[in-house]
């Protein structure tokens, strides 16, 4: 009997985090096409399955960042449908505590974490590796022109050819490929020599590839090269380091670039946190769940199941806050990035707990 309604619980629960994520999903997926026709209208020669290629493998990784909120309101849909049809009444009645239905919540919750670390993520990650190609496909040419409050990848370097400081709109392949870049070239006295602009950048052995590139000197007018050959001192772990986006590295991937970092003398803040951030990202969902049970089981009680879920989305509000805060603390090496990753999901899951035992048992 136990089994059954366990059994019964956690469907519903699977159900409906499931159901939230991809209503979700799809959402994000609607509006991001759109915003990218828009951005598209001006780029001759576009094509609208390129824009949805981009689209459809872009929202993965941007979905992640929903998942406990998912988890969340799934678990407060949950309780509350169950309150509703007096299902908990019934199972209180029968002497089942609240633990007892809780629990299979906090399973599907640490089942998903746990898929969504070790499946979903490194599916995302590869997806996103592919949105950022056709965006330096689609885009490339007019990348300066859009999307201007977003933030540009900026790296000093130094070469055969001289210095430099390389401005690259957007990255992928893990920061060895750049789209929209513009180089200021110096000489050895340190005076501006020429610039480059080039629709994307590859980078090859102690070398930049420069691909449509256009050369301006101030001896002479511009010049366009369909290649175009920059020497760089910078290794492929130093430009990731630098410019790489952690989402862009697969959970599965992390431990190489993490180890390849600290041979190569560079901090991997930003690689340990993403990590252990993954990492504790089941127990983070059972957080929700837990704090989703203590505004939502005194429904059937109480009403006033407005201000109930106010509170509930108060408090997953918080919670997002101080993850985001700390995983700021982390990936700028002020915090350690085990603390940070783990003490926000430790601390909701513990915060839950003990507001539901003094609800419950007194």
């Amino acid at each position: 009997m136990m089994w059954t309604l366990a059994i019964y619980f956690a469907r519903r629960f699977l159900f409906a985090i499931v159901g939230i994520f991809f209503g979700g999903f799809a959402l994000i997926f609607v509006v991001d096409f759109v915003e990218l026709l828009r951005r598209a209208g001006d780029v001759e020669g576009f094509s609208m399955l390129d824009v949805a290629i981009m689209s459809v493998t872009r929202v993965p990784s941007l979905t992640e960042r929903i998942l406990p909120f998912a988890a969340f309101f799934g678990a407060m849909a949950t309780f509350f449908s169950l309150s509703r049809k007096l299902e908990l009444v019934v199972a209180r009645a029968s002497g089942i505590s609240v633990w007892q239905f809780i629990a299979p919540g906090l399973l599907v919750a640490t089942f998903i974490g746990a898929f969504g670390f070790a499946i979903y993520n490194p599916l995302s990650a590869s997806m996103k590796e592919i949105s950022l190609r056709y965006e330096a496909k689609i885009f490339g040419e007019v990348i300066n022109r859009y999307d201007q409050h977003s933030k540009d990848n900026w790296i000093r370097q130094g070469g055969e050819d001289g210095d430099s400081i390389l401005r690259a709109r957007s990255t992928y392949n893990q920061g060895a490929g750049l789209s929209g870049v513009t180089i200021i070239m110096f000489d050895r006295n340190g005076r501006f020599s020429e610039r480059i602009d080039a629709k994307r950048a590859e980078l090859q052995d102690k070398s930049w590839l420069l691909m449509d590139a256009i050369v301006i000197t101030p001896q002479s007018a511009a010049k366009h090269f369909d290649q175009y050959i920059l020497s760089t001192h910078l290794t492929a772990e130093e430009v990731r380091e630098s410019i790489a986006a952690p989402e862009s590295i697969p959970f599965w991937g992390l431990f190489q670039v993490i180890a390849r970092s600290e041979a190569a003398g560079l901090p991997a803040h930003r690689y340990r946190l993403r990590f252990q951030t993954l990492l504790s990202r089941p127990l983070l969902l059972a957080a929700m769940v837990l704090i989703a049970a203590t505004v939502s089981l005194r429904i059937s009680r109480l009403g006033n199941v407005g201000r109930l879920i106010l509170t509930g989305v108060a408090a997953g509000f918080m919670l997002y806050v101080i993850t985001e805060l700390a995983e700021d603390l982390g990936g700028a090496g002020l915090v350690p990035a085990i603390l940070a990753a783990w003490v926000p999901a430790v601390t909701a899951a513990l915060l839950g707990f003990t507001v539901l035992l003094y609800q419950e048992d007194g």
